[in-house]
C-alpha cells in the first residue's frame, strides 16, 4: 500500500467506531422519546427535553464522523462504488439518515410541548434502527451481491 491507502484500515476502524455511537444515539433516543411521552410533570418533562437536546448532538457528531470516514475510505478505494452491497448499503444509509432527521423534528416537537403521539407509537419508531442495522451489517459483512 501507498500513500492513503496505508490509511484505509484506519479509515474502516474509526468508521465502525462512528458508526456504534451513532447507533447508540439511534437506539437510546427515541426510547427516551418513549418515557417522555408518558411523562405528565415538569421537572421530568424538562429533564427530558435536556437529555434528548444533548443525545441528538452527540448521535449527529457520531454520524457526520462516520461519514467523513466513510467518504475517506470511498475517496482511498472508489472501486467499492461499483460494488452492489455497497450501493445497497448507501440507500439504506440515506434512510437512517432520514430516521436521523425526523428524531430531530421529534425533539423540537418535545421541546415545544408540541407531542401528539402516544408512548406506543414511540415503542414501534424505535425499532426502525435496529432493522436498518441488520440490514446494513449483513450487506456490508456478506457483500451478496
Amino acid at each position: 500500500m501507498s500513500g492513503l491507502a496505508t490509511f484505509l484500515p484506519y479509515f474502516k476502524a474509526l468508521h465502525v467506531v462512528f458508526v456504534v455511537t451513532w447507533f447508540a444515539g439511534l437506539f437510546y433516543l427515541p426510547r427516551l422519546f418513549v418515557y417522555h411521552a408518558d411523562t405528565t410533570d415538569s421537572l421530568s418533562n424538562e429533564r427530558f427535553k435536556i437529555m434528548e437536546r444533548r443525545l441528538y448532538l452527540i448521535m449527529s457528531m457520531g454520524a457526520s464522523l462516520a461519514a467523513v470516514f466513510g467518504l475517506l475510505m470511498l475517496i482511498t478505494a472508489p472501486g467499492y462504488l461499483s460494488m452492489g452491497w455497497l450501493q445497497a448499503k448507501l440507500v439504506l444509509v440515506a434512510v437512517l439518515i432520514g430516521y436521523h432527521l425526523w428524531c430531530r423534528k421529534l425533539v423540537l416537537v418535545f421541546a415545544h410541548d408540541a407531542n401528539t403521539h402516544s408512548q406506543r407509537w414511540y415503542r414501534w419508531f424505535n425499532e426502525a434502527p435496529s432493522l436498518l442495522l441488520i440490514a446494513i451489517v449483513i450487506l456490508a459483512v456478506v457483500k451478496p451481491f
